[in-house]
């Protein structure tokens, strides 16, 4: 039968002894020497076939920004600082935030205030719930973090970001109830109703505690963004990075752009420039040390800001007490029967 155009002609097999030997089969792979090492990687062609390839993959290093108006910029200035393991390992470059970027931070948390102000306070509530169910799908990433940065061991880092999270649930339950607390009707002598109803302060800075970079923002944060206000907080400074990564919670979440803004740098720089700045209404001194609170208030006073400098650990049980810090009491006259 002549052979079809195009189709190749087989080669036949050898003759052994008369007969036609067996083709041998043909080897899906190629073969490996004897002492050669295997390819360390496979990847699949466009046919779907496995094609062995020697080169070695080089690993994707998270780049630690900051997080300034729903947004991950880098410092204005370009720069940044080593963060290191307690045991002197370098982790990380973070970037080092600048004045510049402190006053970006004010404009764009000045920008979501009404919005999120204006928000119904079951809202509120509801959007805190979120973060904390995105907290909880990175509870391992947490806890390998704060093992590198802080030192902790695996289970004691997975015992605080849970505690972490049972925080931020805490504070996610107050929003529609703070109201009941702080606020009142007020018997007056008079055909009046009289009633103290509680408000957001505005733009509050805060001082996120140096020791813990999870566990202490948390507890510095939620309860400010929890009552209504926004929020520009300096992470802690020799461990940041689990607070870059909450600012990607944050940032996939439904917290709206600029309620939340992180920076990353060093405390004696920032702190000063937030306390002087005129259009922040309240500063959290939590994560200060003793020596410069003093002066820190005194550059507060500059526009009367509200100044929360308690000595209460941050660590114990959360109660009230941070929220109410924060909270303007407006009082409301209306005539009886009008």
């Amino acid at each position: 039968m002549p052979e079809l155009p195009g189709r190749p002609e087989k080669a036949a097999a050898p003759k052994v002894g008369g007969k036609r030997a067996p083709a041998r089969p043909r080897a899906s792979q190629p073969a490996v020497l004897a002492g050669a090492s295997p390819a360390p990687e496979t990847v699949a062609t466009r046919d779907g076939a496995a094609s062995p390839e020697t080169r070695s993959r080089l690993d994707v290093r998270k780049t630690y920004k900051l997080f300034i108006g729903g947004a991950f910029p880098r410092s204005e200035s370009g720069r940044s600082y080593p963060v290191a393991s307690p045991g002197g390992t370098l982790l990380a470059h973070a970037a080092r935030a600048s004045r510049k970027d402190a006053r970006d931070a004010v404009v764009a948390a000045r920008k979501a205030g009404s919005g999120w102000a204006g928000a119904t306070a079951y809202n509120r509530g509801q959007v805190l719930y979120r973060v904390a169910e995105l907290l909880q799908g990175r509870a391992a990433q947490f806890a390998e973090e704060i093992v590198k940065n802080e030192g902790l061991s695996g289970p004691k880092a997975a015992r605080t970001v849970a505690e972490a999270i049972d925080r931020w649930v805490w504070y996610a339950g107050w929003p529609d109830k703070v109201a009941q607390v702080a606020g009142a009707a007020n018997p007056v002598a008079g055909p009046y109703f009289n009633f103290s109803v509680p408000e957001p302060t505005g733009v509050v800075a805060v001082l996120a505690p140096p020791e813990s970079g999870l566990l202490g923002l948390v507890s510095v944060l939620a309860p400010v963004i929890a009552t209504g206000n926004t929020a520009v907080v300096v992470a802690s400074e020799p461990a940041p990075l689990p607070a870059v990564t909450l600012a990607e919670v944050l940032a996939t979440s439904d917290v709206p752009g600029g309620v939340v803004n992180i920076l990353t740098g060093r405390l004696a720089e920032l702190a000063p420039v937030l306390a002087a700045h005129m259009d922040v209404n309240a500063i959290d001194l939590t994560g200060a040390p003793a020596q410069t609170r003093a002066e820190l208030e005194r550059l507060a006073a500059g526009n009367v800001k509200r100044v929360f400098a308690a000595g209460e650990d941050w660590a114990a049980p959360p109660s009230p007490a941070r929220m109410l810090a924060f909270l303007e009491i407006k009082t409301v006259w209306h005539p009886v029967g009008v």
